[in-house]
């Protein structure tokens, strides 16, 4: 063999390597996709943290970019395929009404994967993540039914998907936990951001007795009516004090930051697979935070003990005896079943307020 074909090969090989470690070296690319503004509160703020946080640990393993304020439906398909267009490899669809335009992006582009949250279908390359909201929405009940001398809390909620109705109910039942009489007035927005429509929802409520509200909604605007009118708030998705610091008793929180750095991770390593995931309060993704020092330090210490309860899974939100509104009977001992849970559609007694049915 001559010296010119050995030294061409070793120059090939040389090329191939380089090549190889190079192609290794490139960061991922993650895309998100947020249905409304990211501003300093609420649920796409906080899905924008865990971005950040997810930037934070893997540093030059990935790169991020995100698209906000995307309507739910054919923008939303545009959006994701656009993103695959330019070279992202995971997509995070990080509301419900994304889960078919995802589906439908998904079949056309096998090479990306898609990460939504809250749906119930899958495909090879679309898993679905979720927090049990529900089971920090029991405990923010009973610390509302604690609080509210009238036993009357406002629930101002955005579409009647089983995630909203889950913690209604929760909410509800954890009150009545610790107040039997205590009622729940439900509003619908129909939207999940309309901060004008979100202040009109909390109005009404007031007007109707509440002195406790919480939401279902992205802004800020009923954590803002709650302190301008002299009312309690249990704030959801973010820690609202920054907006109602005389309000809050506490709020509702997710943490995906550590679950977007996992699924990233997995990515990278060529483990990733399309299992559901439904995390609560025991892994961390779910939080009463910003407990309020106000309330008396006999509340705040019966709080975490039911806190301890929940986590270690003594008490379960949806258990014994749950009667629905029309008085039919949905359980009637033991734990209600998961898959029952994720499609739920019904109120229990205690809720005023109608289910918007199909």
């Amino acid at each position: 063999m001559s010296k010119n074909l050995i030294r061409g090969r070793l120059l090939a090989s040389m090329f191939c390597f380089s090549f190889t470690v190079t192609a290794a070296a490139a960061p991922l690319q993650v895309g998100f996709v947020y249905v409304s503004p990211i501003g300093q509160a609420g649920w796409t703020y906080e899905h924008d943290q865990a971005r950040q946080a997810m930037q934070r640990a893997l540093g030059d393993k990935v790169t991020t970019r995100f698209v906000e304020a995307v309507p739910e439906g054919a923008d939303a398909e545009r959006v994701m395929r656009d993103l695959a267009a330019q070279g992202t490899q995971l997509v995070f669809a990080t509301s419900f009404g994304y889960l078919e335009p995802a589906l439908r992006a998904a079949a056309d582009l096998p090479g990306v994967k898609f990460e939504h949250a809250g749906g119930y279908k899958t495909a090879p390359n679309l898993n679905t993540y979720n927090a049990r909201f529900y089971e920090g929405r029991w405990l923010a009940g009973w610390l509302a039914g604690k609080s509210s001398p009238r036993g009357v809390a406002g629930y101002v909620a955005g579409f009647p998907v089983p995630e909203v109705v889950q913690g209604i109910n929760a909410f509800t039942l954890g009150m009545q936990a610790a107040n039997p009489k205590a009622v729940v007035r439900v509003l619908w927005l129909n939207t999940w951001f309309d901060p004008p429509k979100e202040r009109e929802a909390a109005l009404a409520l007031i007007n109707a007795g509440a002195d406790v509200l919480t939401n279902h909604s992205g802004s800020p605007a009923v954590p803002q009516t709650a302190e301008e009118k002299g009312v309690k708030l249990i704030g959801y998705q973010s820690d609202m004090r920054a907006h109602a610091p005389k309000a809050q008793l506490a709020a509702v929180t997710a943490d995906w930051g550590s679950y977007y750095t996992r699924v990233a991770q997995s990515v990278i390593d060529g483990s990733w697979q399309a299992r559901p995931v439904w995390g609560g309060m025991k892994d961390g993704m779910v939080k009463l935070a910003a407990v309020s020092p106000a309330l008396p330090a006999a509340l705040r210490k019966e709080l975490a003990a039911r806190e301890k309860a929940l986590i270690s899974g003594k008490v379960a939100p949806f258990s014994g005896r749950l009667v629905d509104q029309a008085g039919r009977v949905r359980n009637e001992r033991g734990r209600l079943a998961d898959d029952a849970i994720a499609r739920m559609d019904w109120f229990v007694q205690g809720v005023s307020g109608t289910l918007p049915r199909p």
